[in-house]
């Protein structure tokens, strides 16, 4: 029976979305296409809210963090050093009764079974896996499908000439670390910030525009200097606790604080837009989840309708955004596949190094070299080459030279309107004093994020005098905030339009304000959306009033 509601749940924000234009369908007159979706006139201004929001939470208000906007198609090498060309596949497979195409772990997920995964990489359904479609069990075996979409550069289509659109945000970012971080005259460490569209051929979108083929993301990767080099120049490396913020960053942070620090910003962020933490859970990847390079990733969910429950029959969340400590690797794949240097000067570790004792430089160096030997065998370079490029690694970081590690908190745009959206919605029942009850629709979006700032309108469209007030006061705002006007139908109609749009508050031009009443004369009606409560404002005042609620 909880399923059954929370489909209906998620119907009537479907519906709503539909109605008032938050999202359409991509190509709908045509059948639309599936995993892709349209934002209509006010999706378009929430979604440009969040990025905005978002932009200027990790550039404008931070020194330490730099912006990139790169292509969507890009040297197809990038896909083959990030691993995406050999690896990024989900594994998919057929029902040989009903033809249809499944997503192998998923189909494993809705009936509580795991996918396998064999020593020789295969992956193998548990005994009595069947297909949700038809029920049938006869199943073909799971094989991998790469998810990025292949395309050609130029006129000919060959295999010379194939490109892919890019499937994450984040390979563009490393390509160009080294430009970014000479131009921007930035020192590690620091960070380099990207929004952007992503495309991955997914097997079977599903759950609205959670998943979807055609996308955005917010991400950021922030290096910092390997552990090795922190301790070097400052003794030790800080601890912090493993939950709450750690506070302001310290120039002896490792991985593991900055990990927790990023965490936590993160979730200020979400907090910021009207995502209580309440409605927010995590989860850390067990050493199995976790990617190889990986030292840790800590997921924040968002508790939508469709979400999975617990034991407890509470719902567990699906992933808003990541946040991963990826150790050095990806600039070490670009190092050796482009074969040009990703490493950076750091003078301070330069001039701390000869100060440490020799048993401490030891120390140092061996388990640099360790690190450093560990990757490059586990990336299938021969042991005797990995040795002497270790070697190599470990006796440049004594000089004051290493590959940044780096941070990698990324989010999906589209998953986090439909969380805002998710979260936003609520239904009220309004009975009259007869008797007739009618439900009413309201999205109690933050301010930040809401489409409209502020609707104008006049009583009655029918005094020209009272119009030609509402549009004045209209011109005054609509220049510094996301204004509508409208005269159309009864003021509890409007009202309720706007209810449903999000917009936190009305703004009602009435006879008081032509100075039927000589002390409300130049003053309006403010409605708020969310109680319904009403107070009198001058309009010499209302511009800055909206300004300070708003942001």
């Amino acid at each position: 029976m909880a399923e059954v509601k929370e489909n209906l749940h998620m119907e009537k924000i479907v519906s709503l979305c539909k109605r008032r234009g938050f999202i359409f369908q991509s190509s709908e007159i045509y059948g639309g296409i599936n995993g892709f979706w349209d934002y209509g006139p006010l999706g378009a201004e929430l979604k440009r809210n969040v990025k905005e929001l978002w932009w200027r939470a990790m550039t404008r208000a931070r020194e330490d963090v730099a912006g990139l906007e790169a292509t969507i198609i890009m040297a197809p090498a990038i896909w083959k050093a990030s691993g995406h060309v050999d690896t990024f596949s989900d594994p998919m497979c057929d029902c040989k009764k009903c033809k249809k195409r499944h997503r192998a772990d998923q189909l494993c997920e809705d009936q509580g079974l795991a996918l396998t995964k064999g020593d020789n990489g295969q992956f193998a359904f548990p005994a009595g896996t069947k297909c949700t479609h038809c029920g049938s069990t006869e199943l073909t075996e799971p094989r991998p499908f790469n998810l990025m979409f292949k395309t050609y550069v130029g006129p000919i289509e060959s295999e010379d000439h194939v490109a892919y659109l890019r499937p994450e945000t984040a390979q563009a970012i490393f390509a160009q670390f080294k430009n970014v971080l000479e131009t921007s005259r930035q020192k590690i460490p620091f960070g380099i910030a990207q929004i952007g569209k992503a495309f991955r051929n997914e097997v079977t979108p599903r759950n609205y525009t959670f998943r979807s083929r055609e996308f955005e993301q917010m991400e950021l990767e922030f290096f910092i200097k390997p552990d090795e080099a922190i301790e070097a120049i400052h003794g030790s490396v800080a601890t912090v606790p493993v939950s709450g913020h750690p506070g302001e960053p310290q120039p002896n942070w490792g991985w593991q604080a900055w990990h927790q620090y990023w965490v936590e910003e993160r979730v200020r962020f979400y907090e910021g837009l009207g995502l209580a933490r309440a409605t927010l859970s995590f989860h850390v990847q067990t050493a199995d989840e976790l990617a190889h390079y990986a030292r840790a990733t800590t997921d924040i969910l968002f508790k939508f309708p469709f979400s999975k429950r617990d034991e407890k029959g509470e719902l567990k969340g699906e992933e808003l955004e990541g946040i991963a400590a990826r150790s050095d690797f990806d600039l070490s794949q670009h190092q050796r596949f482009s074969g040009k240097p990703m490493s950076v000067f750091d003078e301070e570790l330069r001039n701390a190094w000869p100060r440490l004792p020799q048993a401490r430089q030891d120390a140092l160096w061996q388990r640099y070299y360790a690190h450093r030997q560990r990757y490059l065998t586990r990336m299938g370079v021969a042991e005797d080459a990995a040795a002497r490029q270790a070697t190599e690694d470990a006796n440049a970081l004594a000089k004051g030279n290493y590959i940044p590690h780096v941070i990698e908190p990324s989010a999906g745009v589209d998953r986090l309107i439909l969380a805002l959206l998710t979260n936003a919605y609520t239904e009220t029942v309004k009975t009259d004093d007869k008797g007739r009850s009618e439900t009413l629709y309201v999205m109690q979006f933050h301010p930040r994020v809401a489409p409209i700032k502020v609707a104008v309108l006049p009583l009655l469209k029918n005094k020209p005098e009272l119009v030609a007030r509402a549009r004045a006061v209209f011109e005054l705002l609509r220049h510094d905030l996301a204004c509508f006007y409208d005269e159309g139908g009864s003021i509890g109609k409007r009202y309720a339009r706007q209810d449903e749009a999000g917009t936190p508050y009305c703004v009602t031009i009435d006879f008081d304000t032509l100075g039927e009443n000589p002390e409300l004369h130049d003053t309006v009606t403010l409605r708020y959306r969310d109680d319904g409560r009403q107070e009198r404002l001058k309009i010499s005042g209302l511009r800055q009033w909206l300004l300070e609620h708003v942001r």
